[in-house]
């Protein structure tokens, strides 16, 4: 067997064993992500989640629906890719951001801290709401970015609050379209969510 195809075998065997979505009714998304009413209507726990926390610590519900769009598309153990070094070996994730907030390891860390929340888990939306609304409200604390502002909140979560404070996403333009895109999803889950009668 040759070195290329045996290589192949074995990202093929690492792949196959983990980090992909999951089947499970947990973890896969709901079927219509473009319609806001349609994701509550179907799963009904994350209305739940979404309003709990929008009770805890005021970021609305459109915004914190935008955020898990854009982050995870709603796949609750959602993964950054993998990367490969000469193409086909395995070295380890992008980032140890995981579920559907993307929380990495270090920022989860704090918020369990900060929250004394021990057991909480990424993978399950009610902590992963929570989660967002914590560190949405430490963003406005420490910027003044208004909960309303998905945007903003967007780009601060994206690049940490002190990265947003010292300007890193001016120079990404990439970045900056991606936040325009949450901010447009924000406002037309927003619209939806108010034609079927969530506040």
């Amino acid at each position: 067997m040759s070195r290329t195809l045996r290589a192949l075998l074995i990202v093929f065997l690492v792949a196959s064993c983990g980090g992909g979505g999951s089947s499970s009714s947990d973890s896969a998304p709901p079927r219509n992500l473009e319609s806001a009413c349609s994701i509550v209507k179907q799963r009904p726990e994350y209305l739940k989640a979404f309003k709990r926390t929008k009770r805890r610590w005021g970021v609305p519900v459109h915004v914190q629906m935008a955020t898990i769009h854009q982050e995870s598309k709603f796949v609750g153990d959602a993964r950054t890719p993998l990367r490969f070094a000469v193409g086909v070996i395995p070295m380890g994730r992008q980032s140890s951001a995981y579920g559907y907030s993307q929380a990495l390891d270090g920022t989860w860390k704090e918020y369990l801290a900060d929250t004394g929340k021990r057991r909480a888990k990424r993978s399950d939306i009610a902590d992963a709401t929570d989660f967002m609304g914590w560190y949405m409200n430490n963003t406005r604390d420490r910027t003044g970015v208004s909960l309303d502002d998905a945007r903003n909140q967007y780009l601060a979560y994206h690049e940490g609050q002190g990265g947003y404070l010292r300007g890193t996403h001016r120079g990404k333009a990439w970045l900056l379209r991606v936040a325009d895109k949450v901010q447009t999803r924000a406002l037309m889950y927003q619209q939806q969510l108010s034609g079927c009668g969530v506040k």
